[in-house]
């Protein structure tokens, strides 16, 4: 399987329309179905439902979408890793973060990189420390920034020496936004939004106790941007990170007891790393942070 035919694959994904596809490749519309016809032979699967004026992906379609998308990532990644200046480090590294103070303080030890090396260059995928993680594994993320609880016994990494409290997001105009501390039996009566990550929900249920049982969940979520729109609409209030403040007529109240979480930097253990990779390595550990 060849990567020319995985990027005449996506194009043909892209446009619906394998004529259009053929012109934007600047070749022949039969030499195009041809090449994906022996796709689908090579991979045993149809890959696309064939209409009069589209083309549409079947199930193992959108499989392989996903695949060929991850490898012509991973070849983009090689490129610029052996793309070397004599005299500078070249480079792309990409990072993996979530929704977390923590990026705050990573985009500040980026920017000074950055500076010092203007040929490096960032790329910055967001997700939830799970979908990092499984990125990290695959090569598609060099470096991930991830939120505790997490298991990390996996990788290489430096924690973050500031620590980022839970609370809820609420309505500015709600009773619980007046208080100062938010305790368990608080939030016993209001609907929930909450993080679907395992690992949290376990802390989570930690810090309710008894009360735990009786709560009602209305949502769980993966990121927390888009949670303001559901508050703002009254779906619930949202168990969260202080990370997310910061929002037009919602109010941050943090836990009582306590709750807090760190971010930490991670990075694949036994892995060779690319020069801008471990320049940049070098660098955190060589600051505080």
């Amino acid at each position: 399987m060849e990567l020319r035919v995985l990027k005449y694959f996506l194009m043909v994904t892209r446009e619906e329309n394998i004529t259009k596809a053929a012109e934007l490749l600047h070749i022949t519309q039969p030499t195009l179905s041809r090449q994906l016809i022996q796709l689908e032979d090579e991979l045993g699967v149809q890959l696309f439902e064939r209409k009069q004026h589209s083309i549409e992906l079947t199930s193992e379609g959108m499989l392989f979408r996903q695949r060929a998308q991850e490898m012509i990532q991973i070849e983009e990644k090689i490129k610029e890793d052996f793309n070397h200046d004599a005299l500078h480090i070249t480079g792309l590294i990409t990072i993996g973060c979530g929704e977390a103070l923590g990026v705050k303080y990573l985009s500040q030890i980026v920017s000074r990189f950055s500076k010092d090396n203007p040929l490096v260059k960032f790329e910055i995928i967001t997700a939830n420390s799970d979908t990092i993680k499984n990125n990290l594994d695959k090569g598609i993320v060099d470096l991930g920034l991830l939120v505790e609880p997490v298991d990390i016994t996996k990788y290489n990494f430096k924690k973050m020496a500031q620590k980022e409290q839970w609370g809820i997001l609420t309505k500015s105009d709600s009773s619980l936004a007046k208080k100062s501390l938010i305790k368990p039996q608080d939030l016993i009566n209001e609907r929930l939004l909450m993080s679907n990550r395992t690992m949290v929900i376990n802390e989570i249920e930690n810090w309710f106790g008894k009360y735990y049982q009786n709560l009602n969940i209305a949502a769980y979520y993966n990121l927390g941007y888009n949670l303001v729109h559901f508050i703002k609409n009254d779906l619930g209030i949202a168990f969260c990170l202080e990370s997310i403040d910061e929002i037009r007529d919602l109010t941050f109240v943090p836990l009582e007891p306590k709750l807090e979480s760190r971010s930490v930097m991670v990075w694949k253990k036994d892995f060779i790393l690319s020069p801008a990779m471990k320049k940049f390595i070098q660098y955190i550990n060589d600051h505080h942070i």
